[in-house]
Order: structure tokens, then sequence, then C-alpha cells
């Protein structure tokens, strides 16, 4: 007997609601365009302008670049609030579409004003679609549903293919026909699966459609008119920035976003912490949960190296050629993706075997073993930007192995981190706790873009330091965060299942890693 119609009422994909495969494909599109888009950023910014691209430095655009993935999950923060209490998930995610592909379109016309433009378009778009489409997946299913954990699965690889596909098109575009070919690309994407939403909405069976929490009219008057103040606070910088009336430096300002970041993090975690009224358990769980944020801080430090030194690394100092065909360099950006697709089922695997057989590690314990592996890529790095110093370009294996090594970290930390806010965070904070521990993914890609200031493309000597430096601060931070996690809160982690009833378990791949 078949009793998932009890769960929902339409199941046309595979076993799921019909609404999975509208929300699977709109984000599989908007990945597309944000990470083949994102794949390049770093590389135009710092091409010669008499070559197409901005000719800024690569350490402004290794600046801008953190300021603006930074941005990107902050801005979440303000897009999940805008539609839980103004317009709904549905709206928020079309009129969020919209902008991203406006975005885009401002991103293909060649000018060095319009691209700044763009770049904030696209950072206002992504933070009303992402929070949202992520979180109208779960609405799909009801409370004690056991397909939701696969549902998420499903979307989980929408997001993956998304970036495959991405980084190849837009990679091999850019190369091909130029750098606003592969812009415009990106704009397809999302029009794409901005159309595909609008003709499938109706699957969604009204989830999403209206405000879960609406204020009242004057609340939401009130409310609209600060959104409208800051977003014409924002038109006017941007248009003061580019017209040069005022000038930004974009190494200070990503300093000082940092620290504000920063800053908000340890207010608010020490506001709900200290005046929250927390039992014994409860602050032990929010004390194990500090150090999930510390890893996740300092993973994403090094893992966003990515599109930015790494980026340049297999630009100018990889050699890319196989036979007669020069490989794009944006394509080396779509094995984490591939990685994350090929050995999601794997990782799910080894936690359960081990819990069954084993031991099954904490949540804690995991976090730092992820951040460790992370560090060992660099370690290769250091290997490889070693003999490129010496002058050489250096096989793309190295690259290979590193994103080999970081999604297998990814894989450990991500979605554990996930899990872990919603298991260690008091029941009555969860969701404001889970807004506090997204911070730790805008400290991490601003930091990563200050980290990447260091490497100066002229004098490829400074890389090898770099890497070390990400390496060995990262080992030495997640040994200490796995020393803690073994002898301190794994006890305190296994008390806060026992006051849950032992409710929540190891996670499997239910959610989504954040930087996919």
């Amino acid at each position: 007997m078949n009793d998932t119609p009890q769960y929902g009422s339409s199941t046309d994909f595979f076993g799921h609601p019909r609404g999975l495969v509208t929300l699977f494909t709109t984000e599989m599109w908007e990945r597309m365009s944000y990470y083949g888009m994102r794949a390049l950023l770093v590389l135009f910014m710092t091409t010669a302008m008499q070559d197409g691209g901005l000719g800024i430095t690569a350490a402004n655009a290794a600046a801008i670049y953190g300021l603006y993935t930074g941005a990107v999950y902050f801005m979440g923060l303000s897009g999940g609030w805008i539609a839980d209490r103004l317009i709904g998930g549905q709206k928020a995610i079309w009129y969020g579409a919209v902008i991203i592909m406006c975005g885009h379109i401002v991103l293909a016309i060649p000018s060095e004003q319009s691209f700044f433009i763009g770049l904030v378009l696209v950072v206002l778009g992504t933070g009303l679609l992402k929070p949202n489409i992520s979180a109208l997946v779960g609405l799909l299913y009801k409370g004690g549903d056991p397909r939701r954990d696969a549902g998420y699965s499903i979307y989980y690889m929408g997001i993956n293919i998304g970036s495959v596909i991405g980084n190849l098109v837009c990679g091999y575009l850019a190369v091909t026909l130029g750098w606003h070919w592969a812009f415009g690309a990106a704009a397809v994407g999302m029009a794409l699966g901005l159309l595909y939403f609008r003709t499938r909405i109706d699957s969604l069976e009204g989830h999403g459609a209206v405000a879960a929490e609406p204020m009242s009219d004057s609340a939401t008057k009130k409310s609209w008119g600060v959104i409208t103040a800051v977003l014409a606070t924002i038109t006017a910088v941007t248009v003061l920035g580019i017209t040069g009336l005022i000038s930004f430096n974009p190494i200070v300002i990503a300093k000082y976003t940092a620290i504000a970041f920063t800053a908000i993090f340890f207010v608010y975690f020490g506001y709900i912490f200290f005046l929250g009224e927390l039992n014994a358990v409860e602050k032990k769980g929010m004390l194990a949960l500090f150090l999930i944020c510390v890893a996740s801080a300092l993973f994403w430090s090094g893992f966003e190296q990515a599109g930015s030194s790494m980026n340049l690394f297999a630009q100018d100092h990889t050699d890319r050629f196989i036979s007669t065909f020069e490989i794009p360099t944006a394509w080396f950006q779509s094995l984490n993706s591939i990685y994350i697709i090929v050995l999601s089922p794997f990782i799910a695997a080894l936690w359960i075997n081990l819990g069954k057989k084993v031991y099954n590690p904490t949540s804690g314990i995991k976090c730092a073993i992820g951040l460790i592996i992370m560090a060992s890529g660099f370690l290769v790095m250091f290997s490889a930007a070693t003999y490129a110093a010496q002058g050489m370009k250096v096989a793309p294996y190295w690259l290979v192995a590193t994103y080999f090594l970081h999604s297998v970290g990814e894989l450990c930390l991500s979605p554990i981190a996930l899990s872990a806010v919603s298991k260690l965070s008091p029941k009555r904070f969860a969701g404001q706790l889970m807004g506090v521990f997204v911070l730790t993914y805008s400290i991490g890609n601003i930091v990563a873009g200050l980290l990447a200031t260091g490497y100066n493309p002229d004098d490829v000597s400074t890389l090898p330091g770099l890497y070390y430096d990400i390496a060995l601060i990262s080992m030495v931070f997640g040994g200490v965060i796995l020393a803690l996690a073994i002898f301190v809160t794994q006890k305190w982690e296994k008390q806060v299942d026992s006051a849950n009833g032992k409710s929540t378990g190891s996670c499997t791949g239910n959610e989504a890693p954040a930087a996919s």
C-alpha cells in the first residue's frame, strides 16, 4: 500500500509534490546564471581594458569579489524577512528573478559604469530569491512527511547541475565570443528560470502565495517606507560612485564591512546567550554552536579563494592545453559542483555506517574535520604555487586535486553545520540563530577576498606564502576546534539531543551546502 498521498495532493515528480520540479528547475537556472557570472568576475575585472576587461588591480578585484559574494548572503536576511512579513515567498522569488535577470542584462552592456550597477542588481535580486526558494521546498511537505529529506536532496542536485552548466557555458563564451556574451548568457539562463516559474506557479498549490506573518497596515506602510529609503540610498551611492563624485577604496570598505558583520554576529549571538533566559542545557548547545560558527567562517575564508586567487592561478600559472585545446579558466570552477554531485551519497552513507558500526561523530567533530580537509587542499596549492614561483606553468591536476579536497571538506562541514543550527539552537530562537549563522558565510566570503588581496600577479612568489598561511591557520584552528569538540562540546551536544528526545541525527544531505 502506498501511503504517499496523505502528505500531498499531487505527486508526479518521482513521488514528490509536483511543485518540486518547479523549484528545482527555477533554482537550476538561477544558479546557472549566478555561478556562470561569478566564475568570470575576477578574471574580467583584472583583464586589461584593451582586451575588453576593466583593468582593475588584482587586489582591488579580490576585495570587490569578496564584498559581492558576502553581500549576496547578507541580503538574504532581509529577503527572507520581506517574504515572511510583506509579500510572500512566491512574489519574492518572482521579483528577485526579474531583478537578477536585469542585473545580468546590464552586465552584458560593455561599459565600466554598467558593470557595478549590474552587480548591485544581482545582489538585491539574489537576496530576495535565494532564501525563499529554499524555504518553499520545505513548505511543499507537511510535518512528518518522510519524503522531505529526499526532496531537498533532489533540489540540491538542481543547484549543482546549474552551477556546472553556468561555468561551462559562460566560461566557453567568454573565451570564444567575449566577456559580455557570457554575461548575456547568464541573463538568458535566468530568463528561462523566470518563465518556467511563471508558467508552473500553480504547481506550488498556494504555498508562499502570501506573507506567513503579515503586519498591520500601518506597520506595512512604515516598512515599505524604510525599504524605499534604503533602496534610494543604495541608488544614490551607486550613482555618485560611477560618476566619480565620491571614490571608494574596495579594500578599506571590505575591511570595515568584515568588522561590522563580525560585530553584528557577536552582539546578536551574545544577546541571545546572555539575555535569552536560557537554561543550562540550552547554553551548552549555544556554546557548541559557537564553535561550529567559527569553523564555518574559517572554512569559507579559505574555500572562497576558488573565485579569486585560485581563479587567477588557473588563468596565469596553469598549463591548460590538452593537445591543441585550451581549457577555459572558468571550467575549473565546475569541478566543485561535479564532485559534490558524485560524492554526496558516499559521504552521507559514511556518516550513517559510522553511526551504526563504529562511532557517530558529533556535529562539531565533523565540522572540524571538514575544516582540516579543506586546509589540506591549500597544502597542495602551496606546492603548486612553489613550482609556479620558479617560472613554470603547472599541470591542471594540482587544481583538480585541490578542488576534490575542498569538496570533501564542504560535504563534511556545510550540510552538517546547517543541521547543527536547527539541532543546537533553543527552539524559540531557531529562526534568528539561522540568520545569525548565515553571517558566517558573509564574514568568510569577505575575509576570503581580503586574503586574496595579498596575491600580486606580477610577483607570483607571494602566492606560496598566502596558501601556506591559509593552510596553517585553518589547520591550527581546525585542530583546536576538534579537540574542544571531542573533550568538551561532544557531551554538550549529546545533552541537547537527550533534552530534545534524540529527535535529531546526523545530516544526510537534506540541507544544501550554502556555497552551492
